[in-house]
């Protein structure tokens, strides 16, 4: 039983799950700091954000063993299916069950806010499936860096934001920038790791068509880019001053600028992709943080 129960750990791929947790974090500290917060909400939204992204990485892990896109690659811990500790029906039926629940939870928050939400819900379940599977997967078109960016960044906040206002904002789709542009950057790097394996795979990412030197230029405009969105929306809205706390984070960035700039092996940037996923977690939590203490600030004693 141990055995299984880490085989699904390793299968679901617990170290990307922080990309489906800022989002969520980030919107709900917004809506907190406008004067709304439902404890019920931000619970369900985290759980079904994290269901969708856990039934992406398993649609991906099956996928790539069903069309041999593992063939030759180095077998990593989340590998399960061609390490032979699940079966691919297995990882096929948690696919399932993962966008089943989450799909049953966007259906109970669309009908305790209002109908517009299902619109968002449907796309994204649509987009997490297509990413990996059906006749063109998106991810593998070149498409996958635009489709994190609005989904796992500027949708997902801003919906989270919806979720507890029944409303959208100019500043939720600021506070969503940031956000998008660090889940992103986490793309970039995992990119650049497999750059020769997706050429030979005939994978098309940005990376793999314009090359290392292009991927490192991507990301730092993604990292720079959300940095400058929180300086520029702070500099608007001085009351915001709280949110630069995530300032605190720049020694992530920076380490991990340095590790794809000096890399030049697969275990190096993998411990830069490693850093890219801590920096987007450090720096959404500080930016949550910092949300939540601007609004106590601003109440009256």
């Amino acid at each position: 039983m141990l055995q299984l129960l880490q085989s699904w750990f390793w299968a679901i791929r617990p170290f990307t799950l922080s990309a489906s947790i800022v989002p969520v974090l980030v919107g709900t500290a917004l809506a907190f700091h406008d004067g709304f917060f439902d404890a019920w909400r931000f619970v369900l939204t985290l759980l079904g954000s994290v269901l969708v992204q856990i039934g992406t990485n398993l649609v991906d892990e099956y996928s790539d063993h069903e069309t041999g896109g593992g063939e030759g690659k180095l077998l990593a811990s989340y590998k399960v299916i061609a390490l032979g500790v699940l079966s691919a029906r297995a990882v096929r039926a948690g696919a399932a069950l993962s966008f089943g629940i989450a799909t049953a939870i966007g259906l109970y928050l669309v009908l305790i806010t209002n109908w517009p939400l299902l619109f968002f819900c449907s796309a994204s379940l649509l987009v997490a499936y297509g990413y990996s599977a059906g006749p063109l997967p998106l991810g593998k078109v070149g498409l996958g860096q635009p489709l994190v960016f609005v989904f796992m960044g500027l949708l997902m906040v801003m919906a989270t934001y919806y979720v507890q206002t029944s409303d959208l904002t100019r500043q939720s789709l600021l506070a969503a920038l940031p956000v998008a542009c660090l889940v992103t950057a986490i793309l970039v790097v995992n990119d650049l790791r497999d750059i020769d394996e997706d050429r030979q795979m005939g994978k098309l990412t940005p990376v793999s068509r314009y090359g290392g030197g292009f991927g490192l230029l991507v990301f730092l405009l993604l990292v720079v880019g959300a940095y400058v969105s929180v300086l520029l929306w702070v500099v608007a809205r001085p009351a915001l001053f709280p949110v630069l706390l995530v300032l605190v984070a720049l020694p992530k960035a920076w380490t991990t600028v340095r590790l794809i700039r000096f890399g030049d092996t697969r275990a190096t940037l993998n411990q830069a992709l490693r850093h890219s996923a801590q920096l987007h977690l450090q720096f959404g939590i500080l930016m949550a943080l910092g949300l939540t203490i601007s609004r106590v600030l601003s109440v009256p004693s």
